[in-house]
């Protein structure tokens, strides 16, 4: 983990979005309006692209960054098959299972930016500005 001061409340956060990905992708979602055709990628790629920059965010080597990947790469492996397998809803579907795993790959770009340590940097601010 990176210098935090607080780093089991970002582990924590990091891991309850991971939770409601896994939730969200199992429950039944009865009652939204209907999204145009395809457009659950977008959805699927952002969720991903999330909890992958979030790892960049939360963990300081390039090791941890890719078993991060993994992990999240065979999290949304595992629930398409989860969904065709357990659900009677939802689909399994492998261009979700595509916009998954290029959403994590595109989190992990943000390690080559600058942009790396903006949690770091954010809470550093926020902690110095607090009162003692």
């Amino acid at each position: 983990m990176k210098p935090f001061k607080y780093p089991r409340l970002w582990l924590t956060v990091w891991l309850a979005a991971i939770a409601a990905v896994i939730v969200l992708s199992l429950l039944t979602l009865s009652g939204l309006p209907e999204l145009p055709k395809g457009s659950d990628k977008i959805e699927h790629f952002l969720a991903y692209f999330l909890l992958s920059a979030a790892a960049v965010q939360l963990f300081s080597t390039q090791r941890a960054h890719g078993l991060a990947a993994i992990g999240l790469i065979a999290m949304g492996i595992g629930l398409e098959f989860a969904q065709g397998a357990y659900t009677t809803q939802r689909m399994q579907d492998p261009l979700d299972a595509l916009a998954n795993t290029l959403g994590v790959l595109a989190g992990l770009v943000i390690a080559l930016t600058p942009l790396r340590d903006v949690l770091l940097r954010l809470e550093r601010r926020v902690v110095a500005r607090t009162p003692s």
